[in-house]
């Protein structure tokens, strides 16, 4: 794949990204310390988080900030963000990418799952966008990205409370987008296909699976998180000025 693009305007800039310790958050952790920003990232999994800050401490212009912390509860993301503030300064950018995309049978679907999965995958959004909005207030402007799906467009089966929380997604990110736009703040969603993490490879790509993307996809080659975040370095920087509100499918052309 060729290099990703250089945008001046993300120098120094505060960004905040959720999940970031693996898969597509690891790589967006790693795009964005490459053009200079001050990083700061959020993840449950403290151990490939610390050890992902410690790797690019050494070769980014300002050294990655991690914070460990369940972001499905309110109280511990709002510490979170508050302790990486202290570390890292305000935030002006805002990339909502944690979720769990965990397969589940309608009838095995418990009231307890149900509330689990939308908390990590639509509720963190909310308040973490919540938590950052004083600081792009104060700064006249920002950039918040809300991680959706195509899994709901395509009707896929299996795991309802994740493909409704990211069809929710879209409507929050339209929601906030008026109600923020007034402070200079533009809210997109970036809605990736069905990206090759070590994660998905691991547990639900199959020989069969690789027939369907390869049905699906226009261009039949594999989705990987570096097309996801050059799309995020766009949308978080100045060259995006005027878009908001917006949908931004990467997804080869399944959709």
């Amino acid at each position: 794949m060729n290099a990703q693009a250089r945008y001046p305007s993300l120098q120094d800039r505060g960004v905040l990204i959720t999940g970031g310790a693996t898969g597509i958050g690891e790589t967006l952790v790693e795009a964005f310390a490459a053009q200079g920003a001050r990083v700061a990232f959020i993840d449950l999994a403290a151990d490939a988080g610390h050890a992902l800050a410690a790797r690019l401490a050494a070769t980014s212009r300002h050294a990655p900030q991690f914070a460990a912390a369940d972001l499905s509860h309110v109280e511990s993301l709002r510490a979170a963000v508050a302790a990486l503030r202290e570390r890292s300064g305000p935030f002006t950018v805002l990339l909502n990418n944690a979720a769990n995309d965990r397969r589940h049978a309608v009838e095995d679907t418990t009231p307890e799952f149900w509330d689990a999965s939308v908390a990590v995958n639509i509720k963190h959004q909310f308040f973490t966008a919540q938590a950052v909005l004083p600081d792009m207030k104060a700064a006249g402007g920002g950039s918040i990205v809300n991680f959706g799906s195509i899994s709901w467009m395509l009707k896929q089966g299996g795991m309802p409370a994740y493909t409704a929380s990211k069809a929710a997604t879209q409507g929050l990110t339209r929601c906030l987008a008026r109600d923020f736009g007034v402070h200079g703040i533009r809210v997109n969603t970036l809605v990736p296909g069905w990206v090759m993490t070590e994660k998905q490879l691991k547990l639900w790509v199959t020989e069969e699976t690789k027939i369907e993307i390869a049905k699906g996809q226009c261009i039949n080659e594999p989705l990987m998180p570096q097309h996801i975040a050059s799309m995020a370095l766009f949308l978080a920087a100045d060259d995006s000025a005027m878009c908001t509100a917006q949908d931004f499918v990467v997804d080869g052309g399944w959709a």
